[in-house]
């Protein structure tokens, strides 16, 4: 509703009258900003994040892992890494406990990795602001050379072993890089993934590893994504969409997995990694540099 005011024209009142009509003709009608990340996504987005999704679940449901930088990659594609974390988040949490509680190895898991849980929680917080701050138009391409460094360590097979007496200190030191790492890109493999290889864990007390770990490393994001301002009601719908897209492609890939050649499709989804990663990063920089 708007109110009109009629203001009469006294004698001498007219000069005050045309710098009151002066004044008004400055004025514009400002449209409300939507209200969080996500509000007023169209349609084809929300169809475009169940794709991504459904993709990120499928990968992880044949290899075991990937969901959270399988989306946050596809996703920084066509939005900031803050927007598309803000998506990944909830999904990632729920997906985690999943697998945490999947295996048997839970109690030895939370022995031997707690400095790296706790470093890497640390290094979250402090890094608090590194992908809305100053430095976030950076984050594309950081994202993007992490991707490729992730699918060259995978490709490369490239091991390294850290002894069991140096496993608590280099697990926090691992802990605090990573928690920065993932506090500007919201990606979590490096470096405690080759960390956690480095420890000998073997393959099925691995994955479970991973679910323990970035379960601890997306809550501690979410504390950051809230003080942000960036995890809202607003999200609600994207992230449904994400969840229902990533539990179906976790659920068709997992049906899948003994059809596949679990080795010859990971080295396939390494590969696409890297094209991604050069894509994001190069992009980004030209933006950046234009």
């Amino acid at each position: 509703m708007q109110r009109v005011i009629v203001v009469p024209a006294f004698a001498g009142t007219t000069s005050a009258f045309v710098t009151a009509e002066g004044l008004l003709r400055n004025l514009q009608i400002v449209p409300n900003p939507p209200i969080g990340q996500c509000a007023g996504m169209s349609i084809s987005m929300l169809i475009a994040i169940a794709a991504v999704f459904f993709l990120a679940g499928f990968v992880k449901g044949v290899i075991g892992l990937g969901l959270p930088t399988v989306a946050m990659g596809l996703l920084a594609v066509s939005m900031p890494p803050a927007r598309a974390l803000a998506i990944v988040i909830v999904p990632a949490i729920i997906t985690n406990i999943w697998q945490t509680f999947v295996g048997p190895y839970l109690r030895d898991i939370t022995r031997r990795l707690w400095p790296l849980m706790v470093g890497t929680a640390i290094g979250i917080w402090c890094g608090a602001g590194l992908m809305t701050g100053p430095y976030a138009r950076y984050g594309t391409i950081v994202l993007g050379v992490l991707l490729v460094i992730y699918a060259v360590i995978g490709l490369s097979k490239f091991n390294f072993h850290v002894a069991p007496a140096n496993e608590k200190w280099v697990g926090g030191i691992v802990g605090l890089i990573t928690g920065v790492v993932s506090a500007a890109t919201g990606v979590q493999v490096i470096p405690s993934m080759p960390f956690m290889q480095a420890i000998g864990m073997e393959k099925d007390e691995l994955v479970q590893a991973l679910g323990v770990f970035f379960t601890v490393a997306t809550v501690a994001l979410a504390f950051n994504l809230t003080s942000a301002g960036l995890l809202t009601a607003a999200t609600a719908l994207p992230g449904a969409v994400a969840m229902a897209g990533a539990f179906t492609g976790m659920f068709i890939g997992q049906a899948v997995r003994s059809r596949l050649e679990p080795e010859t499709f990971r080295r396939w989804f390494l590969i696409a990694m890297i094209l991604l990663g050069i894509y994001l990063a190069g992009s980004a920089g030209y933006n950046v540099l234009s």
